[in-house]
């Protein structure tokens, strides 16, 4: 895992282009300041993002802003909601994780548990790290992503794709994001706040704001497989 020392130091020598540079410092921040960050760049990353291409221009995803005081109380509705089972995500979690998947969402856990001195087995202290995802890693701004639920997982992985453009934008303004999968395991706590639509699904949050250096669950970077191990040349 690279320490976060200075983070334009962990470019490599080859990244001469902007969406290089923007692809090697985008990160997923588990710690932020409370400073708001600024509406107008706040819409200017909405702008950005919108020019995300999508299967026939649909543009499905839909976005809820939550920040100010709406946002405090938003976090403790997540964390109640957090705190009793069952999961109620809108769609269909992983059955499992098996074989390099697995091995790979390891190795990201045990980085971040490193990283804020958590000993394997510590069931306390890493139960209290999953719930400051429903606390937004403290957060001052949530973005809650929606699909239509007609558009099915196609309609899903075009707000995948916006979901990257947003938090590329946001990198390129100087902007810190985390992209919250977890939160939609608690789908109908986000519906009821929301008062969301049948037709809407919860596909994820993403937390932002300006990034807290100092924090330690900032200090590692997840590391990426070789392309001989998802590339297959047919020539």
């Amino acid at each position: 895992m690279k320490k976060n020392t200075d983070l334009k130091k962990n470019l490599p020598p080859s990244a001469d282009s902007l969406l290089e540079k923007l692809l090697y410092l985008r990160y997923s921040c588990r710690g932020f300041k409370s400073e708001c960050v600024p509406k107008e760049k706040i819409e200017r990353i909405l702008y950005l993002a919108q020019r995300t291409a999508s299967w026939t221009n649909v543009q499905p995803w839909k976005v809820h802003i939550i920040d100010n005081e709406a946002i405090e109380a938003f976090r403790d509705i997540m964390v109640s909601a957090a705190s009793k089972p069952p999961h109620d995500s809108d769609l269909p979690w992983p059955d499992e994780y098996q074989g390099i998947y697995r091995d790979r969402r390891r190795e990201c856990g045990w980085g971040l548990y490193e990283s804020l001195g958590i000993q394997k087995g510590d069931r306390q202290a890493s139960g209290h790290q999953a719930m400051r995802n429903f606390r937004f890693f403290d957060a001052p701004h949530i973005a809650i992503i929606t699909s239509d639920r007609s558009l099915g997982v196609y309609g899903a992985i075009d707000c995948g794709a916006y979901i990257s453009n947003f938090m590329l934008a946001a990198t390129s303004l100087g902007i810190a994001t985390i992209a919250q999968a977890a939160l939609a395991s608690r789908s109908s706590a986000i519906r009821n706040y929301l008062k969301l639509p049948d037709d809407r699904v919860v596909v994820c949050g993403i937390s932002f704001g300006f990034s807290d250096d100092e924090h330690p669950a900032n200090s590692f970077r997840t590391g990426r497989a070789p392309l001989n191990e998802v590339i297959s040349w047919i020539e």
